[in-house]
């Protein structure tokens, strides 16, 4: 099967869809907590006037996924950054790009940094340290072949499961570092984005 093509291999597409994300943005029409309502909504509301993310891929060419990130990221950052996200998120998406793969390197990123934070804290819990390192091969496995490993990342998933408390205590202790944890995922998204050929 053909892979699908970023706004439809059509420029035209995405300089209309920027245009209006852009428009809306300038009409201080781009609001957290709602996706399309009274001429305002968040970031895939008013980018397709709805609130179905998988009308990303039948009107844009984009992953479902990737508009379930854009709408987690978007609700997470803070409003001047918000605001500007709907559009750097569309214009960071070349016209005919495969974006099949950004997924995966987006959770392949994050988790990386999980690992990384798991293994400079003052307490170490191995078993969420293995736990996410299974994640991460998973997701290694991912980018590698093109496709997901569900035998292998239901076994990823029930080795977390084991570890959730310690998981749980980490997530707290982010939680002060919330807009920075959300700013460095919307970074990350547009580069992955902008790479993808």
């Amino acid at each position: 099967m053909e892979p699908m093509k970023a706004y439809h291999n059509d420029p035209a597409l995405k300089r209309e869809y920027l245009a209006r994300v852009m428009a809306h943005a300038r009409a201080d029409e781009i609001v957290h907590g709602q996706y399309w309502e009274g001429g305002k909504g968040c970031a895939v509301g008013c980018t397709i006037h709805g609130s179905e993310h998988a009308r990303y891929e039948t009107v844009l060419g984009i992953p479902q996924a990737l508009a379930k990130l854009e709408d987690t990221i978007f609700e997470g950052l803070q409003n001047g950054e918000a605001k500007k996200f709907p559009a750097a998120f569309l214009r960071s998406i070349k016209p005919g790009a495969d974006l099949s793969l950004v997924q995966p390197r987006f959770l392949l990123a994050l988790q990386r940094r999980n690992l990384k934070r798991l293994k400079a804290s003052k307490v170490r819990d191995v078993a969420c340290e293995k736990a996410v390192e299974q994640v991460i091969a998973v997701l290694l496995d991912w980018v590698k072949t093109g496709k997901a490993n569900e035998s292998a990342a239901r076994s990823a998933w029930s080795s977390a499961k084991s570890s959730e408390s310690a998981a749980w205590s980490a997530a707290k202790a982010a939680e002060s570092a919330r807009s920075a944890e959300y700013s460095w995922m919307a970074k990350t998204l547009l580069k992955l984005l902008r790479e993808a050929a």
